[in-house]
């Protein structure tokens, strides 16, 4: 008996597109997850928000380099296990966050702050003021 099946171009073109659209996003082994950002700016500051729930702010480090901000995170969310428990399955991770990106204008790391409020890290970076245009005197 003859089979029949339906043929589909885009199966062999394009199987890896959407292979793992609905899992979750999970680092290879020594990656860092990208810690999720909101940036705004008024005229004189930026204010970024990050994500980091359940990171300690012992765990949280922040550089600042001109117009370059660094944010790494160590995330350890540690279970406590009872006598005679087994864990069946368990979601958490274990390991770093990180978020790495560049402004338009350079920030003044002396007047900088950051805050962790309900696992929001929100940092509150001044602007750095241009140096002012100034007149040469022709002698």
């Amino acid at each position: 008996m003859a089979r029949m099946s339906v043929y589909d171009p885009f199966a062999e073109v394009f199987p890896e597109i959407f292979r793992g659209l609905l899992q979750p996003a999970r680092p290879a082994s020594g990656e860092a997850l990208e810690a999720r950002i909101e940036v705004s700016e008024t005229p004189t500051q930026y204010v970024v928000a990050a994500e980091l729930a359940g990171v300690r702010k012992e765990d949280i480090s922040v550089q600042i380099d001109g117009n370059r901000v660094s944010i790494s995170a160590e995330a350890r969310r540690e279970t406590e296990k009872r006598e005679g428990e087994r864990v069946l399955r368990s979601e958490r991770y274990y390991g770093t966050l990180a978020r790495t990106f560049a402004l338009a204008n350079e920030v003044d790391e002396q007047t900088a702050q950051a805050r962790l409020d309900n696992g929001i890290l929100t940092l509150t970076l001044p602007k750095k003021l241009a140096p002012a245009a100034r007149k040469l005197t022709i002698q």
